[in-house]
């Protein structure tokens, strides 16, 4: 994988290719869903960079603090009733020329920096302790100091109402806003809540669930450093980016993470030689294997039989083998559990591996 083919050799046909610039802007934008029917934003040849605007649907947490004119006048454009099914902001769709259902996308995301320093968590009517909170919506406004990297809460304020409208602009009164999490500081790890292919079905597929295509994984290691592969579902692959966030945990346990506009830089590199049902993560320490369903015990068996396919498949191990390696070696998590369709993934690190090659295609019979 990465700058290896899927026979262990160097890979020729890795070109690095144009650099394309890709705002955020009215017309490059869609809200809340993925469709094989949109017009594509941008397109590209395989090897191509991009260096794109991600913009956070939760900037009216702050506005004074997250918005600046050209978020604003996507706000202005966008209507709320055109806001659906799902609720994140998407910047695309890109077209990557001689992409094809089979193929995979790997993308290199290669830099991501705030775009201002401030992000929202919203402990939401999604999260997963709605009801033990009395039902009370909160949002919790972050600071970031870059020097160290760290964020740290600026003020908190109850959300009056109930927070459905993708968008949703508050006006916080700053009487109303309380001191948080006084002498705690949190790590930033700048990554992407959404991102993937378009899915092959007609209409509009809500970003709010996870799935083959990528979607709203929320995994906080698909970051600067990693590389994504992402299933081509429709002709050009019409990938999408959107829900930057600059920290989260494994959970997502409130609704949210900490919520914040992004520039990215990745590269797309398209692959015919590799394939993979699920999306795959690769970063510099570890392969990570994705599942998703509305029962976390599925979406478990999902996660390990994708793991028990990449080790047996592509890294030559025996089913008995694989399984028992797994067991001592692997690390299960739960990636997201507010989602409605439910994440967990799994890890295992590359280093174990020193020896037996790269990542390949299975042979031939």
């Amino acid at each position: 994988m990465g700058l290896i083919s899927a026979r262990g050799e160097p890979r020729e046909d890795c070109r690095v290719g144009a650099l394309h610039v890709l705002p955020a802007r009215p017309e490059t934008c869609h809200w809340g869903y993925f469709s094989p029917d949109l017009a594509p934003a941008l397109t590209i040849r395989s090897g191509d960079m991009v260096q794109a605007e991600a913009v956070t649907h939760h900037a009216g947490d702050a506005p004074e603090l997250m918005m600046d004119e050209a978020i604003k006048a996507i706000w202005q454009a966008i209507p709320e009733e055109d806001r659906n099914p799902g609720v994140h902001l998407m910047t695309g769709p890109i077209y990557i020329e001689d992409a094809q259902p089979g193929d995979m996308l790997e993308v290199r995301y290669l830099r991501m920096v705030p775009r201002v320093n401030y992000g929202s968590n919203l402990a939401a009517n999604w999260g997963h302790l709605y009801e033990e909170f009395e039902r009370q919506e909160r949002v919790t406004i972050y600071e970031i100091d870059p020097n160290t990297q760290s964020a740290a809460a600026l003020y908190a304020y109850d959300f009056k109402g109930f927070y459905g409208t993708p968008g949703t602009v508050t006006h916080c009164k700053k009487c109303d806003r309380e001191p948080a999490l006084e002498g705690v500081r949190v790590p930033v790890r700048p990554h992407l809540g959404t991102a993937g292919v378009a899915p092959d079905i007609a209409g509009r597929t809500s970003t709010i669930p996870p799935g083959l295509h990528g979607g709203n994984i929320d995994n906080w290691r698909i970051a600067a450093g990693s590389t994504m592969y992402y299933p081509v579902q429709c002709e050009g692959g019409l990938f999408s980016i959107g829900d930057p966030h600059i920290s989260q945990g494994d959970g997502e346990i409130s609704g949210t993470a900490i919520e914040s506009s992004l520039d990215v830089l990745f590269q797309v590199v398209l692959r015919k030689d590799f394939s993979f049902p699920s999306p795959l993560l690769e970063t510099p320490n570890y392969w990570i294997v994705h599942g998703f369903d509305e029962d976390l015990n599925i979406a478990m068996k999902k996660t390990a039989v994708d793991m028990l396919g990449l080790l047996t498949g592509h890294l030559g191990l025996s089913r008995n083998d694989a399984y028992s390696l797994m067991s001592v070696a692997a690390d299960f998590g739960i990636t997201q559990v507010v989602d409605g369709r439910q994440g967990t993934h799994v890890r295992i690190p590359r280093s174990i591996f020193a020896g037996r090659g790269t990542i390949r295609e299975p042979e031939t019979p």
